[in-house]
């Protein structure tokens, strides 16, 4: 499931090239099918190729390997497979995937809280990110989730607005994509600077590197 390291930076460079051309923000239409062509095809795009079904480039055209891409993912959810993304489409896709900007938002979690620890730890860091978006517990976006008031401490202490690596993109994609070796926490924490007592009532999941990992 996992790409090799050199194919994934190449796909990393590919994508953020053409961050320039993709709208900032992405507001899903109510329905996208074949013939559709918008910013929100864009937007589409690059959740299915995030996600490992879409294989082309990022044209903003909803054409016949789109259509064959969004198929593929409703099969595997539980979806009507129609090739047509409605509502239902979307808000299953919004739960699972994320794009370009919160792409951005991710990397920067990742790199503020984590550079330094091993990359499993990093890729943890992220998918915690993930599981709270899957969580009714938490605000259902990335922006959300992450700027959710005493949620990180790198957002609290602006370190969050560090410019990440490369080994962040990588970390936050492979998260993105289902690698989740924090084993579904919804926390970390670090055991020798936290200040919380509420955290360590957590149910505790495993230890990567600094990092504590709860439910």
């Amino acid at each position: 499931m996992w790409l090799n390291k050199k194919t994934l930076i190449t796909l990393l460079l590919a994508i953020l090239a053409v961050a320039c051309v993709m709208p900032t923000e992405s507001f899903a239409a109510t329905q996208l099918q074949r013939g559709s062509v918008s910013g929100d095809v864009w937007d589409l795009q690059y959740r299915l190729q995030m996600l490992g079904y879409y294989k082309d480039n990022l044209d903003g055209t909803y054409g016949r390997n789109t259509s064959n891409a969004v198929k593929q993912f409703q099969r595997n959810y539980g979806l009507t497979a129609d090739g047509v993304v409605g509502n239902k489409t979307w808000n299953v896709l919004k739960k699972v995937s994320v794009n370009k900007t919160e792409m951005q938002l991710l990397a920067q979690l990742v790199y503020s809280e984590a550079r330094g620890e091993k990359y499993e730890g990093q890729v943890a860091v992220a998918a915690v990110a993930m599981n709270r978006l899957q969580s009714g517990d938490f605000p259902d976006t990335v922006k959300g989730v992450i700027f959710e008031p005493y949620a990180f401490t790198a957002v609290d202490d602006g370190q969050f607005w560090l410019t990440p690596n490369v080994t962040a993109y990588q970390a936050a994609w492979d998260a993105v994509r289902g690698w989740d070796p924090s084993n579904g926490s919804l926390y970390y924490f670090n055991p020798d600077t936290a200040t919380s007592n509420w955290i360590w009532t957590r149910p505790q999941i495993k230890k990567i590197g600094k990092h504590i990992f709860a439910r």
